[in-house]
C-alpha cells in the first residue's frame, strides 16, 4: 500500500509546524520517497536526534504503509 507524499507532508508539518518540506517521489510508485526537511526545531540537535523527529511525526508508517524515505534535515539559514 503506498502513501501519497502530500499525507508525509501534512504529518511532517503537524509535528513541526516551522517546517519547509520537499517531498519527491524517486521512483513514481508511491513507495519510495525523498523528504527534505528544514526547522528551527533541529537547532543544536545532531543529525539523528534530527531524523529521529521526522520518523516521530510519522508516527511508526516506516517499514509499513511508507517502505523507503531518503531523509535529510537541515536548520533555516
Amino acid at each position: 500500500m503506498a502513501m501519497p507524499a502530500n499525507e508525509i507532508e501534512a504529518l511532517i508539518r503537524s509535528a513541526l509546524p516551522d517546517a519547509q518540506v520537499t517531498i519527491t517521489d524517486l521512483a513514481g510508485d508511491g513507495d519510495h520517497y525523498a523528504a527534505h526537511v528544514v526547522s528551527a526545531a533541529f537547532e543544536g540537535k545532531s543529525r539523528v536526534a534530527q531524523h529521529k523527529l521526522v520518523y516521530e511525526a510519522l508516527g511508526g508508517r516506516m517499514g509499513g504503509v511508507l517502505h523507503a524515505l531518503q531523509l535529510t534535515t537541515a536548520v533555516p539559514n
